[in-house]
């Protein structure tokens, strides 16, 4: 998987969260950015884009803002924490694009996110601690919006509800008698797991195999009649 990763304000290059997409088998792009002109960082930002055509764009704060303002094509956005209130002028993103935010962030308010992410139609996924979004669990969330946007996947919508809440949980929902089940990636044993709706109607978590013990993010939908979709990944 190819993708275009854009790092944010006084950021440089090879940071902890391109690294981690890259040992997990990306082909990540990574230009420098200048910190100073926005649309100078701007055309750095297109011009490597131009150059290699990734299928997915992860900005990151400043960067979010930046890819916000590209001429991205058909290519998948990912944003984290995106500071598009303080840089740039394009205010809305396309419906289909994931977009990361901690409540704890103390740079960029998350209700940015919120008010972003119902604007454009985007999913908000709430994860991490703080701006830098660099936990082992915000990381493991940034790749599998990743993963999943460049198989031309997107999230499932609701109205009522504008972004979804992630959570770390290891085996400690509330029994139902309803279930669903999966393959975990790592054992390939096919493993059932408990529905929750009172959870929400879209819910991210991660989860350990009873099998194998290895994490697995795990996201489900509930539609309007209460039909539930899961899909697993390996952390």
């Amino acid at each position: 998987m190819k993708l275009l990763f854009l790092h944010g304000w006084h950021s440089v290059p090879g940071g902890v969260k391109p690294s981690y997409l890259q040992a997990h088998g990306c082909d990540v792009i990574n230009p420098k950015l200048d910190d100073d002109d926005f649309y100078q960082a701007l055309r750095a930002a297109q011009d490597a884009f131009d150059a290699h055509k990734p299928r997915v764009v992860v900005g990151c704060s400043r960067g979010g803002a930046i890819a916000m303002n590209m001429e991205t094509c058909d290519a998948k956005l990912v944003l984290l924490c995106p500071a598009w209130s303080k840089w740039g002028v394009t205010k809305s993103v396309r419906a289909g694009t994931i977009i990361l935010h901690s409540r704890g962030d103390k740079k960029i308010p998350y209700n940015d996110s919120v008010g972003l992410a119902r604007e454009s139609s985007a999913t908000l996924i709430e994860v991490g601690a703080d701006h830098r979004l660099a936990d082992s669990q915000s990381l493991s969330v940034m790749l599998w919006a990743c993963q999943l946007l460049a198989t031309g996947d997107q999230l499932p919508l609701v109205d009522e509800e504008p972004y979804a809440q992630t959570k770390t949980r290891k085996n400690t929902r509330r029994p139902r008698n309803e279930g669903a089940s999966y393959l975990c990636d790592s054992c390939g044993e096919s493993i059932v797991v408990p529905l929750d709706l009172s959870e929400g109607s879209t819910q991210t978590y991660i989860e350990d195999c009873p099998v194998c013990c290895c994490p697995n993010i795990i996201h489900v939908h509930f539609d309007e009649h209460g039909n539930a979709a899961l899909d697993a990944k390996a952390e």
